[in-house]
C-alpha cells in the first residue's frame, strides 16, 4: 500500500512529467517548423508568425514545469538515483527559460511580437527560430531525464 508520502511523490512526478511534456511539445512545434520558415520572404514570415498569437500563455506551462522540476529535485535530493535525473530535468527546463529571456523575448519586443519587421528582421528571425530550437532541445533533455527517472526509481 502507498504511504501518504509515496502518493505525494507520485503526484509530483506525474505533474512534473505532464508540464514538461507540454512545454516540450510547444518548443518542438517551433523546431519542426524551422526548416520551412527560415527562408520565407518578409511578407510570408509575418503572415506565418500570426499563428502564434496567444502562445504567450504557454509561458505559464514552462514556468510551471520549472517550478515542478525544482520541487522534484529538492524532494529527491537525498535519493542519489533520482536526484541526478531530477536535477538534470530542472536544469534543462530552467535553461530553456534563460534562452527565452536572452534571445527570444528581445526579438519579440523588437518586432512587437512579429507585427512589424525592422531593417534587421532576418537576423532577428534567425535568433528567434534558433532560440526556439535550442529550447526544444533543452526541454527534450529534461523530459528524457524525467522518463529515465520514472523507469529507474520504482
Amino acid at each position: 500500500m502507498f504511504t501518504r508520502n509515496a502518493l505525494g511523490i507520485t503526484a509530483l512526478r506525474s505533474t512534473t512529467l505532464v508540464l514538461t511534456a507540454l512545454a516540450m511539445s510547444a518548443a518542438l512545434a517551433h523546431a519542426f517548423e524551422l526548416p520551412n520558415k527560415i527562408n520565407l520572404s518578409r511578407e510570408q514570415y509575418l503572415i506565418v508568425q500570426q499563428l502564434y498569437m496567444g502562445w504567450a500563455w504557454l509561458g505559464l506551462v514552462v514556468v510551471g514545469a520549472t517550478v515542478a522540476t525544482l520541487m522534484l529535485a529538492l524532494t529527491s535530493r537525498n535519493e542519489p538515483r533520482a536526484f541526478s535525473g531530477d536535477l538534470m530535468a530542472f536544469v534543462g527546463v530552467a535553461a530553456s527559460l534563460v534562452v527565452f529571456a536572452i534571445f527570444t523575448y528581445p526579438v519579440n519586443q523588437a518586432t512587437h511580437n512579429w507585427t512589424m519587421t525592422p531593417d534587421n528582421w532576418e537576423a532577428l528571425r534567425r535568433d528567434w527560430e534558433y532560440s526556439h530550437a535550442t529550447a526544444a532541445g533543452l526541454d527534450f533533455v529534461a523530459f528524457v531525464a524525467l522518463v529515465v527517472m520514472l523507469v529507474r526509481v520504482k
